[in-house]
């Protein structure tokens, strides 16, 4: 018994050291990370953790991490890292102008289309510029119709599971294949004279659109600056409210987001001396012999993956999720179910049940989804693994401290400044954090932290990011 215990004895004093730290290390996480649980997690809430140590390849902590959670806009992940690893990820968003007919002595006999690619950054320069391309075509009569071909999507403008009363909410738009200025209006209010209503600019310019203005300038009886619309109505009428102080800001969502692009359209061509028909329609171009694409405008991928998490864009999220169902289905007429359909293949391909969870949208705003702290480990370290996907992604994730959802976060001083790179997500009583850090030793970790029914989001991100703090010591 005696020379047992001197050879396990000698066996233990000469485990390499490094090894030895390691396992301590590992262990004094745990620790620490249960006692910031048993303390510091809001009181009433409930939290699931995953953290994994990519550069050794092993889990480093877990809690409740199999645990079904709402993910909010971590949901953003799972469609980005889907899209991303596809062989067609690099092809741009495409919107484009075609015609079909002849041109003859000034006029185009034949009709106009506009393909709609849902390009989600298409904005009012992008129009200006599709617009100024046509009006190079040597007609200045269109004799017959102008289209609107919307057919890449199906006509259902929200996400399943979205808020009715989230209506008029920028961050809530209409889908369409056909976006300008992702369907909102930009307001800014400057302050004019005292007591008199302020001056006001709107983008894009359009007569889509009415606008009411009961602003007062430097007047604070008149109430809290406000933007909305008659949206119970679906009715456009944009109403700013309120006290103008200094210059202000606002945004609404225009019902609906194919009518809104089609008539601004149409209306800027006018304005370019274009005689077109009084009305627009929509319609599918069938391609043939007598088809001639007249523009084309083109956004990156990297530039809309950008907004995705930087900014954590839904719109963004919903047109990246409908691309992503062409290109697995290859049919031209989507719905959001067929990017679902790929995402649910990706957690199968990741060695995941996929009938464990729920998807019901692409960008996380819907009360249906329901996913895990270990799936959203399992994407970030598949994302990890692939190059040329985790390149696209990590320039794209928030910074501690620095940008994005996360630039108030992780204040310099903090372990996490300018050392994590995660995607945020957040809606009443759900709180989430997921994507990499760099720890004291250098290594790579991915990690996953979702907060449940906890309706202080303040205290929900200050208990996210003590954790992200301990697992970098």
């Amino acid at each position: 018994m005696k020379k047992y215990l001197l050879l396990l004895a000698l066996s233990l004093l000469f485990v390499p050291a490094t090894l030895w730290g390691q396992n301590v290390n590992v262990k004094s996480l745990s620790s620490r990370l249960d006692t910031l649980i048993k303390y510091k997690l809001p009181a009433g809430s409930n939290v699931g953790i995953s953290i994994y140590d990519l550069t050794e390849g092993k889990s480093l902590y877990t809690y409740q991490s199999d645990k079904l959670s709402r993910p909010a806009s971590t949901m953003k992940l799972l469609t980005t890292i889907t899209a991303l690893a596809r062989p067609e990820a690099d092809e741009p968003f495409r919107t484009e102008v075609w015609y079909q007919g002849v041109i003859e002595q000034d006029t185009l006999k034949g009709d106009l289309y506009v393909v709609g690619g849902y390009d989600p950054e298409f904005d009012d320069e992008a129009l200006d510029s599709l617009v100024n391309r046509v009006s190079r075509f040597p007609f200045s009569v269109i004799a017959g119709n102008v289209y609107g071909d919307v057919s890449m999507k199906d006509s259902i403008y929200w996400g399943s599971g979205w808020a009715w009363d989230d209506t008029p909410a920028s961050y809530q738009p209409y889908l369409s294949p056909l976006m300008l200025n992702k369907g909102l209006v930009t307001i800014t209010a400057s302050p004019g004279v005292k007591g008199d209503t302020a001056n006001i600019e709107c983008i894009p310019v359009s007569s889509y659109y009415t606008v009411t203005n009961e602003t007062k300038s430097r007047t604070p009886s008149a109430g809290r600056f406000g933007v909305s619309r008659d949206w119970l109505q679906n009715g456009n009428n944009v109403i700013i409210k309120g006290n103008v102080e200094n210059k202000r800001t606002g945004t609404v969502n225009i019902y609906s987001s194919q009518d809104f692009f089609m008539h601004t359209f149409l209306e800027r061509l006018q304005a370019k001396g274009v005689q077109c028909p009084a009305e627009y329609a929509f319609n599918e171009l069938q391609k043939d012999s007598v088809s001639v694409r007249m523009a084309l405008f083109e956004t990156p991928i990297q530039d809309v993956v950008n907004e995705i998490m930087k900014e954590s864009d839904n719109l963004n999220a919903q047109a990246l999720l409908c691309r992503l169902g062409a290109q697995a289905t290859g049919k031209k007429r989507i719905s959001d179910e067929d990017g679902l359909v790929a995402i649910r293949k990706q957690i199968k391909a990741l060695g995941e049940d996929a009938d464990y969870y729920k998807l019901a949208d692409g960008c996380g705003l819907s009360n249906y989804n329901y996913i895990s702290p270990d799936l959203l480990v399992s994407f970030l370290r598949f994302a990890y693994s692939r190059t040329e996907v985790f390149q696209k992604l990590y320039k794209a994730l928030p910074i501690g401290g620095v940008d994005g959802t996360l630039k108030y976060r992780m204040k310099p001083g903090s372990l996490s400044y300018k050392n994590v790179h995660a995607k945020t997500g957040s809606f009443t009583a759900i709180n989430c954090l997921a994507g990499y850090l760099r720890a004291a030793n250098g290594h790579e970790v991915a990690f996953a932290i979702m907060n449940q029914n906890v309706l202080s989001g303040a205290k929900a991100r200050a208990f996210q990011d003590a954790v992200c703090d301990e697992a970098i010591k």
